[in-house]
């Protein structure tokens, strides 16, 4: 007996769903994918960040967009909700959803064990297609560790890892922000690396 094949999904069926839906869902090639619910040192992580980050980036040119905000990587076709995002001058929106935006400077995930190699993996290959995206940020909820990948003029990512440093900084938006900071509040389910 054979599978029957699943119906895929346009982009407009997608948006016209998600419009109407009670949770959030990513798509990729025709499938919705649903997303699970964030654990307490995530949402506390993110809630931390969005503040610190958000007071540093006040009056300036630059502002965040937290988890509800949908981020369309055009060239691979991935709508997603990035845990946090940085756009710096005017937001651009998709023209087929004008609630989707399409030019994230600075985009940053928080690491669960159910998304890190996702996030690590597949996931950063859609936004290093985004032209616009110059730095992604991975930040850890088992332990202090935060890794920024900064684009360089040649299209390679450089890695820079903030765990044993007092701060964490951003490379192309003027953010440093006190890992004591980031974390603060945070317990951890599992004792630190040594």
């Amino acid at each position: 007996m054979s599978a029957v094949p699943k119906k895929k999904l346009t982009e407009a069926e997608y948006l016209a769903l998600e419009r109407k839906a009670e949770f959030k869902s990513e798509f990729y090639n025709g499938e919705m994918f649903a997303m699970a619910g964030a654990s307490r040192q995530h949402n506390e992580l993110k809630e931390n960040l969005s503040i610190e980050i958000g007071s540093r980036l006040k009056g300036g040119p630059c502002r965040t967009y937290s988890s509800d905000q949908r981020v369309n990587v055009d060239r691979t076709g991935l709508y997603t909700y990035p845990d946090l995002l940085i756009v710096c001058g005017r937001p651009e929106f998709d023209p087929k959803d004008t609630d989707t935006l399409v030019n994230p400077q600075v985009i940053i995930e928080i690491l669960s064990k159910s998304t890190e190699s996702y996030d690590r993996g597949v996931k950063f290959l859609h936004y290093r297609r985004l032209p616009s995206v110059r730095e992604y940020v991975l930040v850890s909820q088992d332990r202090m560790l935060v890794e920024r990948f900064v684009r360089q003029s040649d299209e390679t990512w450089v890695l820079t890892t903030f765990d044993q440093s007092v701060e964490f900084a951003l490379a192309t938006v003027p953010v440093r922000i006190p890992l004591a900071d980031v974390y603060r509040g945070v317990e951890f389910d599992e004792p630190p690396l040594r």
